[in-house]
């Protein structure tokens, strides 16, 4: 067997960084005072590496967020935002998804909460969590067209499945009935298996009206608030996070 036949297996199989090395390999003669095994250990580390790159991207791309360059290490911790270094610290850690448990990230419009939420998705991609952001709005449009079209179980499994699920724009505006119920159905099938970020400019007491009918509100709220950590932006600086950083959007 030649050596490029080797190669051409390895591209048929999928193989294609390590295709790639091997082909170096053989063009770099530095290499060879290395034994059999160690060439082949260097060809399989850089198989598995670009493959967990790849698979990143993916969880990345796939995760929809909209500031993918969102960092825990680039949160403003001003005094005047009332963070909790340590705990955002240990919510990096993605052991709330681990534990099935859920993050409240409230605080005014313009105050870092889309930022910080997306932060813990990239830190849970680069834990190869499957992650998802959507605006509570459109998640309900999806639910609805769903029904309408006769897939409404098979829509509510995608959101259902995903290890931790983002929803933006939490209880803005009020609920009809339908909607409430749609959305009872997918917190029931994410408690206690799945995790969830509720970025909202209202506390959780300010839900229930929102949500409408006394007794979806009711079991909706006892299924997030006690299996939630809760993180409050506060407002002691009279300018917005959108207003800080402008157009560069660089660090909330």
């Amino acid at each position: 067997m030649t050596n490029q036949t080797t190669i051409n297996k390895l591209i048929e199989m999928r193989l294609t960084a390590m295709a790639d090395a091997y082909r170096m390999q053989l063009k770099e003669h530095s290499l060879d005072h290395l034994s059999f095994e160690e060439r082949l250990g260097l060809l399989v580390d850089i198989e598995y590496t670009s493959r967990k790159n790849n698979r990143l991207k993916r969880l990345i791309r796939n995760a929809n967020f909209d500031q993918s360059y969102a960092c825990i290490a680039d949160i403003n911790y001003s005094a005047g935002r009332k963070l909790d270094k340590a705990l955002i610290d240990r919510l990096a850690t993605c052991t709330f998804i681990t534990d099935k448990h859920n993050i409240i990230i409230m605080g005014a419009s313009g105050a870092g909460k889309f930022y910080l939420a997306c932060a813990f998705g990239m830190e849970a991609c680069k834990q190869y969590y499957t992650v998802k952001y959507v605006r509570l709005p459109e998640l309900l449009t999806d639910l609805a067209i769903a029904r309408g079209e006769g897939v409404y179980k098979k829509v509510l499994s995608q959101y259902r499945k995903v290890d931790l699920l983002i929803l933006d724009e939490w209880m803005l505006v009020s609920l009809t009935e339908t909607e409430a119920r749609d959305l009872l159905e997918l917190i029931h099938a994410r408690h206690k298996r799945a995790s969830t970020i509720f970025c909202s400019q209202f506390s959780p007491a300010g839900w229930h009206s929102k949500i409408g009918e006394a007794t979806l509100a009711d079991a909706i709220l006892d299924r997030i608030v006690h299996d939630s950590y809760t993180i409050e932006i506060g407002d002691g600086s009279d300018r917005s996070m959108r207003e800080v950083y402008g157009i560069n959007g660089k660090g909330r």
